[in-house]
């Protein structure tokens, strides 16, 4: 079995394993909604799952942010109708 470097393999609910790449802070911001610093204080916040490479550059994975952002959108429509 050959070791692909910065993949995760994550399992899916099948029960088959699939590669998936960490993705930037940036991109992250983008599929959220938000500003990068938003992503930087959540992420020192500790509220999102976040990985640390070589010490200060962070990477999220898009499958960890998905429910976190249903969450997110949730909250903002529920203010909304306030």
């Amino acid at each position: 079995m050959a070791i692909l470097p910065n993949v995760l393999l994550r399992p899916e609910v099948d029960g088959k394993t699939t590669a998936e790449l960490p993705i930037k802070v940036e991109e992250a911001a983008r599929f959220l909604g938000v500003s990068v610093q938003t992503v930087y204080l959540w992420v020192e916040r500790k509220q999102i799952p976040h990985l640390r490479v070589m010490g200060r550059n962070i990477r999220v994975l898009k499958s960890d942010l998905e429910p976190f952002r249903a969450q997110f959108k949730q909250e903002v429509v529920n203010w909304q109708d306030q």
